[in-house]
């Protein structure tokens, strides 16, 4: 009596197994090489960072953790609204948002609050500015 496979029956029950066995989805996931981080944020930890977001969202807060994907936990966060009209206009209105869980790939810049200061853009022509 042949089996499916041609062969006898206990034949093909045993190649059958062994592929099985062999394409399980049951495989264990070898992991890779640990990621490291693409900045080292310790020296910033417990200390306030500016985050722009793509999107033009900016927040001030506290750094407490990070991960190797750039993904920030921030406290006692502060956002700057935007002027509705021009997005790059920054207005003196804030918002208190709190405890903040951030995203790495939402993230433009982030950098430190102390010791940065805000200047002219040196490539700004003013004659063509409206």
């Amino acid at each position: 009596m042949e089996g499916v496979c041609g062969n006898p029956p206990e034949i093909c029950f045993i190649q059958e197994r062994r592929y099985n066995n062999n394409h399980s989805n049951n495989t264990v996931k070898q992991e890779g090489p640990k990621r490291e981080a693409i900045l080292d944020l310790n020296k910033y930890k417990d200390q306030q960072v500016r985050v722009r977001f793509i999107g033009g969202r900016e927040v001030v807060g506290l750094l407490k953790g990070f991960d190797s994907l750039m993904n920030l936990v921030l406290e006692e966060v502060v956002e700057t609204i935007r002027d509705p009209e021009d997005d790059s206009v920054l207005t003196s209105e804030t918002r208190q948002l709190g405890l903040v869980v951030i995203r790495g790939p939402a993230l433009l810049t982030i950098s430190p609050v102390d010791g940065t200061q805000v200047i002219e853009n040196p490539y700004a022509n003013p004659e063509n500015v409206v």
